[in-house]
């Protein structure tokens, strides 16, 4: 099925005060079926399969870091059946000279601990000194989620399924224009950021149509996006079962690096 371009660039996506309460409570109230067929299913390298991106935690060239996470890896791992289904995006996007570059996909543990429990923590206490304790905790669990806490709630990014993506063009390699960088960690990464805004420049405008496009052409390839950041998406983990309000989630955690400290 083609795209309509236009039609999902005026298609406006699900509002935030929407999808965080469809969001709330992914992590304990929703079931991993540990034995069903894909359960442990392989993951794959997306970039051995012709999914443009570069591991935005492992270069040094990733704004507002700029410099290599400790843990961090080069590969982008992903759920065979999840990689599967970027193709078919990809496949989507072709005609009208697009395609995905991916941040992020599957995440070691040491990478998942350094941001929930040190860089973003700092970051938000040296920007509010009085943000402490369970707000912190609250304020920061928006954007970063907590580690694996045992089999039944791995952190989307453990479980292979969970991905952090833009659009590009596929001639210039030059991505969309979204509004903002990747990561950032303020309600400017909302998803409907400018869907709330209530004027809008020009800049602005073309911003919201291309997260409206990325929002879409995801959606209807199955995928769920997490409300508070417009990049990430995921199929088969416990958010994607949330948000689709799904039975149970398909993946657990996993780890294709075989290293026993990932």
């Amino acid at each position: 099925m083609s795209l309509d371009l236009q039609s999902l660039k005026r298609r406006p996506v699900l509002s935030s005060a929407e999808a965080n309460a469809l969001k709330a409570g992914y992590r304990t109230q929703v079931p991993i079926d540990a034995n069903g067929a894909l359960a442990i299913e392989r993951c794959v390298d997306v970039r051995t399969i012709g999914i443009a991106g570069a591991n935005h935690y492992h270069t040094p060239h990733n704004p507002p870091y700029y410099v290599s996470v400790p843990g961090s890896i080069p590969e982008l791992y992903m759920r065979q059946s999840v990689a599967a289904k970027l193709t078919e995006v990809n496949a989507r996007l072709a005609p009208l000279g697009m395609e995905l570059f991916l941040f992020d996909a599957w995440r070691p543990q040491a990478v998942q601990r350094y941001f929930h429990d040190v860089w973003f923590p700092a970051w938000l206490q040296a920007r509010q000194p009085h943000l402490e304790g369970a707000a912190l905790v609250e304020e920061v669990e928006h954007y970063w989620a907590a580690p694996s806490a045992g089999a039944g709630s791995p952190s989307p990014h453990s479980t292979g399924a969970a991905v952090d993506l833009t659009l590009i063009f596929s001639e210039t390699r030059q991505p969309l224009f979204m509004g903002g960088m990747f990561d950032d960690v303020t309600e400017d990464a909302w998803t409907d950021a400018f869907e709330r805004k209530t004027t809008i420049s020009m800049s602005d405008a073309e911003a919201l149509a291309n997260r409206r496009l990325l929002y879409w052409v995801m959606g209807e390839a199955g995928f769920a996006n997490n409300p508070t950041e417009w990049w990430h998406f995921s199929h088969g983990d416990q958010l994607w079962a949330k948000l689709g309000r799904h039975p149970a989630a398909a993946f657990g955690g996993c780890n294709p690096t075989g290293r026993p400290d990932a």
